[in-house]
Parts: structure tokens; C-alpha cells; sequence
């Protein structure tokens, strides 16, 4: 099978396994669940039984016939095919991203306790780095990347932003995991490097036009 389609087909039964739980233990599960957490990994949230166990594997699915239609729409398809290998582990990545998340809810509404951020934290770490690990390899186009204003008019641009992108999401994902040593500010170590380097990224892209655009390299 080529890799491409084992990552699709892998995503595929991901999202086939979200179906088949509230299909399979919808009785095992209360009629208020909590879907919520604090900064300090405690509920402060509830929804409905039909909300909490439906509304993941909706979104999910929506999720992947997205994913899935993005290449075959996008005006640039043809720099697609030169990243769709990474591009589509990282699909598999975000269904299985959101499998897990959708799992803690579930364990954590069948009567275990645990501090629901010393969990996600992990996972998050995870795909930030998967996020720097696509944007190494991913070329211009309309949907995935660091799309400024900048990066788009300027094919070198898009490359040194990535390039740079890539190390700082894979760097930041290894700071996210000292949200396990501080759990009390679990939260701030994943959203604190979001912001920056997104922050960052986009003043650098327009950094690296200026600079290009006045004749220097």
C-alpha cells in the first residue's frame, strides 16, 4: 500500500473508532458529563450526554473530509504532491490527537479522577512538534502553513519563514513539557509559546520581505 493511503486509511479508522464508542457503551455514560477543566486540570464544565459523546466524532469526521478535499481544491495542488507524504501523516496525527483527547473525557466521565492537563500537555507537546515537522517540508499553497501576506508573494520568503518556523514549533514543543514539572501553570506553558512564535513568525515573514524587496539577501 503506498504511505499515503496507509496514513488516509489510518485516519479513516480513527475516525470509524470514534463512531463506535457512544455506539457501543452509550449506556455507560451519565446524563450531565463534564467536558471542561480548569488551568489546574479540575471540571468547571458540564454537557449533555448526547453533546459530549457525539460532538468529537462529528467534528472529527468533518475534520478529515476537509483535510482530505484541501489538496484537490487548492490552486497551487501541484506544490501539494510534493509534501502530501507529510502532509497526510499529519492528518493521521490530528485525528489521533483529538482520539486521545476525546478518550481522557470519556475515562475521566466513567468515575476516574486525574488532572486532566497533566494529560493533555504531552499530547499537545506532540503535535506542536508534528506541526514544525510538516512546516520543514511543506511548499507554498493556500491552506497549509505560515500563510501571511508576505510569504505568499514571495515563494524565498515562504521558505526562510519555514525553515525557521520548523526549528522554533519543534524547540517550543519541548518547552511545553515543563507545564508536567509546574502543573499549576500547565496551561501557560502550552499557550505562551503559541502566541509568541506565531507572534514572531508573522513579523519575521514581513521582516524578510522588507529586506528582500530593498535588494539585500
Amino acid at each position: 500500500m503506498m504511505p499515503k493511503m496507509t496514513f488516509i486509511l489510518f485516519s479513516v479508522l480513527t475516525v470509524v473508532m470514534f463512531w463506535l464508542i457512544p455506539a457501543l457503551f452509550y449506556s455507560w455514560f451519565p446524563a450531565s458529563m463534564v467536558t471542561h477543566w480548569d488551568f489546574f486540570g479540575q471540571p468547571n464544565g458540564y454537557s449533555s450526554q448526547n453533546f459530549a459523546l457525539f460532538f468529537m466524532p462529528a467534528l472529527t469526521t468533518f475534520l478529515l473530509f476537509l483535510f482530505l478535499l484541501l489538496p484537490k481544491i487548492d490552486p497551487y495542488h501541484a506544490n501539494f504532491k510534493q509534501f502530501f507524504l507529510y502532509y497526510y501523516r499529519f492528518v493521521a496525527v490530528i485525528c489521533f490527537f483529538l482520539f486521545y483527547l476525546y478518550l481522557l473525557t470519556l475515562i475521566w466521565n466513567l468515575g476516574y479522577s486525574f488532572n486532566f492537563i497533566q494529560f493533555f500537555i504531552p499530547a499537545f507537546g506532540f503535535l506542536f512538534y508534528f506541526v514544525g515537522y510538516l512546516l520543514e517540508h511543506t511548499r507554498p499553497n493556500w491552506f497549509v502553513g505560515i500563510r501571511t501576506p508576505w510569504t505568499m508573494s514571495n515563494p524565498v520568503v515562504w521558505k526562510r519563514t519555514h525553515s525557521l518556523g520548523a526549528r522554533l514549533f519543534k524547540s517550543s514543543s519541548l518547552i511545553m513539557f515543563g507545564g508536567l514539572i509546574f502543573p499549576g501553570a500547565g496551561l501557560l506553558f502550552v499557550l505562551i509559546p503559541i502566541l509568541t512564535v506565531s507572534l514572531y513568525l508573522y513579523l519575521y515573514s514581513f521582516w524578510i520581505y522588507s529586506h528582500l524587496k530593498h535588494g539585500n539577501n
